[in-house]
């Protein structure tokens, strides 16, 4: 990509973790966000359910802007990036805990245990139609967490918000964190290569 954009991003999130990721790629982009029921698609892989869910997230945002006003400029297409996390332990797909006492159960399972992220990216062209997706899965080993990071991290509150109360950049999470096989920004919700990826192939 040269100076000027061939392109027009937006993103149909409104994750700070996955506006941060996006920027960090230095694209200029605007959020949109589905406001969808994501209890009411439920799947049996979490592969599925999350590709499932980043379907339903584009098609929710593209009926909002085919609502709203048209594209004025059509010179150049306007891509659309949608996304879903979830965090898979023991085969079972957790969502956001439901309150404090989850998010203390989550983090003692992956104490000396370990957990997956599955995260989709699907890249829509607005202008042709054009729609692309995969899944990318990462592994994340964990040493002991003492109880006193978890009381901490629970105060704090920030678990209580994302997929299997699962950071694993946070400073307080760091430290126990053996090792990741994948990308931190897969876990956060965006890998960055496969976005790229994608965007190329809509275009």
């Amino acid at each position: 990509m040269e100076n000027a954009p061939d392109f027009k991003l937006i993103l149909g999130s409104s994750s700070v973790a996955r506006r941060k990721i996006v920027a960090d790629m230095g694209y200029e982009f605007i959020t949109m966000s589905a406001d969808i029921d994501e209890k009411g698609i439920r799947k049996e892989k979490p592969e599925d359910l999350v590709m499932a869910l980043a379907e339903a997230k584009a098609d929710a945002i593209i009926s909002k802007l085919q609502n709203g006003e048209t594209q004025e400029n059509d010179a150049i297409p306007t891509l659309l990036v949608s996304a879903d996390t979830v965090v898979v332990y023991e085969g079972m797909v957790r969502e956001k805990p439901s309150g404090k006492e989850e998010a203390r159960q989550f983090m003692k399972d992956y104490s000396n245990g370990h957990a997956s992220t599955v995260s989709s990216v699907i890249v829509s062209n607005l202008k042709t139609g054009v729609r692309k997706g995969e899944w990318d899965k990462v592994e994340i080993y964990f040493h002991e967490i003492p109880d006193e990071a978890i009381d901490k991290l629970i105060e704090e509150g920030r678990v209580l918000y994302v997929a299997g109360g699962l950071i694993i950049e946070h400073p307080l999470v760091l430290p126990y964190v053996k090792q990741v096989v994948g990308t931190t920004d897969s876990v956060m919700g965006l890998p960055k290569a496969l976005t790229e990826r994608l965007i190329k192939e809509v275009l």
